[in-house]
């Protein structure tokens, strides 16, 4: 992985961490979310405009950024319903842990990627880093059921939240062949606004809307500004790097959402988070060393 690209995943990480913070916090984390999309992509479309003047928007590109829309539609009510029912230190790193476990098996599948064998040591690391901070103290209980933890509600919605993020990763590699990363960003939050505004006002309506925005107004406009520029920072990543590099690479978020967990939210911090924050950290040093 290249420096640049290093440089991208780690900032994006950061930057994605906080705004799931802010998510977790919301009274309303489905209703907070599209608040969010909503600010992002009205402050940020003078950019839009001037990226659409300057970079074309064709075919096959756009079929690319209308199946992001698509996905990251669920993805926004999956990971609210998520928050609404879970633990941040329990939904954010099982829903980002799913993602780079599928990522390179699809990169290799149906992107024709290859993997060194530095790197697969390296997402193996990321991998079970992650499932440390989540499962410490019940491998047990999870060897010997192993979709016992599917019984709670927030983390069905954790897993469901990192099968899309696989299925968006491949999508969104694909489609920034095609359009300029930060146009193709724009246009997905565009997109996911619109395809949201029947959802949320049919099933929470303006009231909770309202609601949302006079308690919050601040932390969605940060929120939004942040969530823009994470997922920017990956697409550009996704630009310079191969895809089953960068997914399991930007997981060293986990680490930052555990850190913010126990100083923001007051959560406990074991052995079993600093096992699996060191494992992450580890296998990202192993990835970003790969040729």
């Amino acid at each position: 992985m290249t420096a640049l690209a290093l440089a991208l995943v780690l900032l994006s990480a950061v930057a994605h961490a906080s705004w799931n913070v802010l998510l977790k916090r919301a009274g309303d984390p489905e209703v907070f979310a599209w608040c969010m999309l909503v600010f992002s992509t009205l402050l940020l479309t003078p950019l839009g405009v001037a990226l659409l003047w300057y970079n074309s928007v064709g075919f096959p590109g756009m079929w690319f950024s209308v199946a992001t829309m698509v996905l990251h539609v669920f993805y926004f009510i999956t990971l609210g319903r998520g928050y609404a029912q879970g633990d941040l230190s329990l939904v954010y790193p099982v829903a980002r842990g799913i993602g780079p476990m599928l990522v390179p098996v699809l990169a290799v599948i149906f992107l024709s990627e290859t993997i060194e064998p530095l790197a697969i040591a390296g997402i193996a690391a990321i991998i079970a880093g992650i499932y440390t901070i989540s499962w410490w103290g019940n491998f047990h209980q999870v060897l010997r059921s192993p979709l016992l933890f599917l019984r709670s509600a927030g983390m069905r919605y954790a897993v469901l939240t990192g099968l899309i993020i696989a299925a968006y990763s491949i999508v969104d590699k694909e489609g920034v062949g095609y359009i300029q990363p930060v146009l193709y960003m724009y246009l997905l939050n565009v997109g996911a606004t619109l395809m949201l505004v029947p959802y949320i006002l049919g099933n929470k309506g303006r009231s909770a809307v309202g609601t949302e925005l006079r308690v919050n107004a601040v932390p969605i406009a940060v929120a939004g500004l942040l969530a823009f520029a994470a997922y920017a920072m990956v697409l550009s990543a996704f630009s310079l790097s191969r895809v089953s590099y960068v997914a399991p690479a930007r997981e060293v978020g986990i680490v930052m959402g555990v850190l913010m967990g126990v100083y923001l939210l007051k959560e406990p911090f074991g052995g079993g988070r600093l096992l699996g924050s060191t494992l992450t950290v580890g296998g990202l040093v192993m990835i970003a060393l790969s040729p």
